[in-house]
């Protein structure tokens, strides 16, 4: 059936329709078939044909133009693309880098805070310790000088209470015979 349908349209068509001779120009078929002609040859007499191609030829050339341009933009976009990949990729090694320096940085700042502070405990326990035996040593001294005092002052006591004029002259001889001894 759809093979008949184009067939029974051309059928019905006026061409088939037009009674009488073909070439008469009563016949429209006739006369639009005659001025298709003559159009056409028009056409050809003006190189209407060759001025399209023409047209479309440039039209061909300047799209291609335009293709190879834009190809010429997206290679260049590409490069920059490249390029802006890459500094961005240095950009962010660099920051690594600085950051990790940093890190290194703090470490070291704080080992060396810690090493400083423990040298300091260090020295100020020493000198704590130094001011302690120092300390100590003048009150063992004192209490030397004290008792050394005491006993002088208690053996001066005795010895007066205890001594007599001939005792006392004859210890006077005595120590200075004993300073004439060491003296020579």
């Amino acid at each position: 059936m759809k093979k008949l349908l184009p067939v029974l349209a051309l059928i019905g068509s006026p061409a088939f329709a037009a009674s009488g001779p073909f070439f008469s120009l009563r016949n429209t078929d006739f006369v639009v078939t005659i001025a298709f002609l003559v159009f056409v040859g028009v056409l050809l007499y003006f190189k209407v044909p060759a001025k399209i191609g023409a047209l479309l030829d440039g039209r061909a050339a300047q799209i291609k133009a335009e293709l190879e341009e834009a190809r010429a933009l997206r290679d260049e976009a590409k490069a920059v693309l490249a390029s802006y990949e890459k500094k961005q990729k240095d950009v962010q090694e660099q920051s690594e880098r600085i950051v990790a320096s940093a890190k290194e940085e703090a470490m070291n700042a704080a080992a060396q805070a810690k090493a400083d502070l423990k040298a300091s405990i260090a020295r100020r326990l020493a000198a704590a310790e130094e001011q302690i035996a120092s300390a100590e040593a003048s009150a063992i001294r004192e209490v030397r000088e004290t008792a050394i005092s005491v006993a002088v002052a208690a053996a001066g006591d005795v010895l007066a209470k205890q001594m007599t004029k001939e005792g006392a002259s004859a210890s006077i001889d005595a120590a200075i015979a004993q300073v004439e001894a060491k003296l020579h």
